[in-house]
């Protein structure tokens, strides 16, 4: 796989940045892509080591080695061939995903590993513009309906397999757009919505149907569906958010990041139609959360214009390192900074949120913290202990709450009869996906809880090869690492 010695004779490079002076000045990708040779480099990297634990890493089972070894050898139509065959969309995860398979490379025992992600978005991004993605409608259709309840990439993912086995597949959307998070969570910069549209339009030509504004349980009655369709498979997510039980959470200025981000996006799009406007220019802003969504928060907060930006997390600050206790290949929880958090950032960690202060009129004008420190005893939960004497006010026009979701809404279970479990994820098999109720299956964020586009799509194609499979008796879907045929 890959060059003999490439690992020792090419260090690791990734894309480059456009300055930030410039990139501030608007919402499109900002990379700069590598040239070919470059690129072939680094797929040359993969160091051929008998037992390839980025597998394992990915939760795709992406067969990452030999897309790299096409890659060196400027194989890049069989290289896009083996991404499609286990990811659906890898332009996505190529964008998106924090790479769990680079942190089990076994080069990344003692050197920077492989830059998979990036190989893998300038495979299917080489692959679109040659014009290789193209429909491929199934050879027959079953008569089967399935009905895919979200349009994020669990729904999309599920969908496209369903389809490809040959049922006649309707994707439920409530927003105006398809895409779930991807159209209306994640910040043009990172993903243009362009490249959604592009892989939408591949969906629509291989017979996939879409519904829009369809609220299901609201103005789309799950009896309908129920007697419609011969199967359904729920994606939508973990969408309640977390919220932060202090005083003053009542203020305006207090607002959930997922409300700045999705108007903002709307923004972008061409809408300006909104109740209340969530802009940050010429004002301070405190994101609280340090984690993705907190870092979009801070790079749309910086494109807006926002006088200064700050940003709070209430763990303790990482190391910049693999910590002792997790060691290669496990994921670790390390310190990392992103390209958001580059574009201009305070960031505090140890830090609690007491209370909101506003004025007269309601609105937010300080905020009230303390430092912390956890506690960690043997067998026990850890402890969060304030410490005295730290607390102190910060001055604050916008407060982003970036905390996280608590599972998903209610609305499906209670309309479906389905059970839930303590963290209101709606209850599933881990065999088949298939809820108490038969003929209905949930995938995604809404199964497992908040999570990473990698498992969103792994859950999608995993549900869709035990629907398949009750609806006909067997599947030759694939399941996790199985591979597919090729689709380009």
């Amino acid at each position: 796989m890959g060059k003999t010695t490439g690992f020792l004779e090419y260090e690791r490079q990734d894309e480059s940045y456009e300055k930030v002076e410039n990139r501030l000045k608007h919402y499109k990708e900002f990379t700069l892509p590598m040239n070919e040779n470059k690129l072939k480099d680094q797929g040359a990297r993969c160091m051929d080591c008998g037992i390839p634990f980025c597998h394992s890493g990915c939760p795709l089972g992406n067969l990452i080695p030999d897309f790299n070894d096409h890659v060196y050898k400027g194989r890049w139509k069989q290289a896009a061939e083996i991404l499609h065959s286990t990811n659906n969309f890898p332009e996505f995860t190529g964008r998106l995903c924090p790479a769990p398979c680079e942190e089990a490379c076994v080069l990344g025992i003692n050197e920077d590993p492989v830059s998979i992600e990036n190989i893998e978005k300038n495979i299917v991004e080489t692959a679109f513009q040659e014009g290789w993605i193209i429909a491929q409608q199934p050879v027959a259709r079953t008569g089967k309906k399935v009905a895919v309840v979200g349009s994020g990439p669990s729904g999309l993912a599920a969908a496209q397999q369903l389809n490809r086995a040959g049922h006649l597949v309707t994707v439920f959307e409530r927003d105006t757009k398809v895409g779930g998070l991807l159209r209306y969570g994640i910040p043009d910069f990172k993903l243009q919505k362009d490249v959604i549209d592009r892989r939408l339009k591949v969906l629509v030509e291989e017979g996939i149907l879409f519904e829009t504004n369809a609220h299901v349980g609201m103005n789309i009655s799950v009896e309908r569906l129920k007697s419609d369709y011969d199967a359904i498979v729920l994606c939508g997510g973990a969408t309640v958010k977390r919220s932060i039980p202090i005083k003053g959470a009542h203020l305006k200025g207090v607002v959930q990041a997922m409300d700045f981000l999705k108007q903002n996006n709307q923004r972008v799009d061409g809408i300006n139609d909104f109740e209340e406007e969530l802009f940050a220019k010429n004002k301070n802003i405190i994101v609280i959360g340090g984690g993705d969504t907190g870092s979009d928060c801070i790079g749309t907060s910086n494109r807006h214009g926002a006088k200064s930006v700050i940003n709070f997390e209430i763990l303790s600050k990482p190391s910049e390192g693999r910590p002792a206790n997790q060691p290669w290949p496990y994921w670790p929880m390390k310190l990392r900074t992103s390209s958001s958090h580059k574009e201009g950032v305070e960031r505090f960690f140890g830090i609690s949120t007491k209370e909101f202060l506003g004025d007269k009129d309601g609105n937010l004008k300080v905020l009230k913290t303390v430092e912390v420190e956890w506690i960690f005893k043997e067998g026990q939960r850890p402890e969060l202990k304030e410490i005295a004497g730290t607390e102190k006010k910060w001055d604050c026009d916008l407060v982003l709450l970036a905390l996280g979701f608590t599972g998903s809404e209610k609305t499906l279970a209670e309309q479906f009869s389905l059970e839930m479990d303590f963290r209101t994820n709606i209850q599933a098999s881990t065999k088949d996906y298939m809820t108490n109720v038969p003929g209905i299956f949930t995938a995604g964020d809404m199964r497992r809880g908040q999570s990473l586009i990698v498992w969103a799509i792994s859950e999608g194609r995993q549900a869709a090869h035990h629907v398949d499979a009750y609806l006909m008796g067997s599947s030759n879907l694939p399941l996790k690492g199985e591979g597919d045929l090729p689709r380009v």
